[in-house]
């Protein structure tokens, strides 16, 4: 019978011990009456739990991205991709869906068919075969609110312009290209939500923010030009349509001082700058859309790459 016993040394200095710096892992391994000593540091057992971590990780993208990318043009080097296969959709907007052959720079692609489908719907949400528009089996929830772009179906381009977008639009949509080269197709999962930029303006002592358009119901939140997070006032309204109207006060503000307004939910941030010069509010605004998980799962995967590397230059 084999046992094992291990511990952890005392490191050379206390403060080193927190970054597993000049600390050891000795282990003592039993084998009948004969007994084997291994000395390694601790740095390096992290680094090598690190990369079988990395490893493993990067096993799991390879097969998530087999899966989701869908299957490319038979026998070519070409693909039906997509430049974002989770957009993000401002409801009552119109919205683009990206589709397309990854074909090389310049190449014109003959005898193309494109054809986008909705998981669960009955009928296509779109049809464009010889070219003209096929029409026939189009759900009527799509009727005169979609249109690809016959000049650039030579290029490969099969993107859809869904007007006017509603909730019920929401979910998992295939594009499928067909040309003389081949076919292929795409998944994309379309996210819908209601934003816009918040107007700001100064009254009677405050700084307030108005958003006329926002769902899910956002989060606010108010910071000085240093992080600090400050108190404010929000009242919420509700329209029929389910949509909020968000109006927000921060009382007792100072002139020529700089503040951050944050409006958020679970799909969509929007940040605003706001400074006041006398009676004046200068103020911008930018959107962050939130990431889906094939990204945030990429980032980590290069987070833990780089860590790796990291550890095999120490090591060596």
């Amino acid at each position: 019978m084999i046992f094992f016993h291990a511990w952890v040394l005392s490191c050379l200095h206390q403060e080193q011990c927190f970054y597993l710096v000049g600390c050891e892992v000795h282990l003592q391994v039993y084998v009948g009456r004969v007994s084997v000593s291994l000395h390694f540091p601790v740095f390096v057992l992290v680094c090598s739990m690190i990369i079988l971590i990395v490893l493993f990780s990067a096993l799991i993208i390879l097969i998530l991205s087999v899966s989701l990318t869908g299957s490319g043009f038979g026998g070519s080097t070409s693909s039906v991709v997509s430049s974002n296969k989770n957009p993000i959709a401002n409801l009552g907007e119109d919205q683009l869906l990206s589709c397309y052959v990854n074909a090389g720079q310049n190449s014109i692609i003959n005898q193309v068919s494109v054809t986008w489908e909705k998981k669960g719907l009955t009928g296509l949400v779109y049809k464009y075969a010889d070219g003209a528009d096929d029409l026939t089996d189009q759900n009527p929830q799509f009727k005169a609110r979609t249109q690809v772009f016959p000049g650039s179906l030579v290029g490969g381009n099969g993107s859809l312009l869904l007007r006017a977008v509603r909730s019920s639009d929401e979910g998992e949509y295939t594009c499928s290209i067909s040309s003389s080269e081949g076919k292929g197709t795409v998944n994309i999962q379309l996210r819908t939500a209601a934003f816009s930029a918040p107007t700001l303006k100064f009254s009677s002592g405050a700084l307030v923010a108005e958003a006329r358009s926002w769902f899910p119901k956002p989060n606010i939140t108010w910071s000085d030009y240093d992080g600090h997070v400050l108190q404010g006032s929000t009242n919420f309204t509700q329209n029929s349509a389910g949509i909020f109207t968000v109006v927000s006060r921060l009382q007792s503000v100072n002139m020529s001082d700089t503040y951050t307004y944050r409006i958020e939910n679970n799909l969509v941030t929007a940040l605003s700058r706001a400074t006041i010069t006398g009676s004046e509010v200068s103020a911008n605004t930018y959107f962050i859309y939130a990431a889906n998980a094939a990204s945030s799962l990429l980032s980590l995967t290069y987070l833990g790459i780089m860590t790796s590397v990291l550890c095999i230059y120490y090591l060596t």
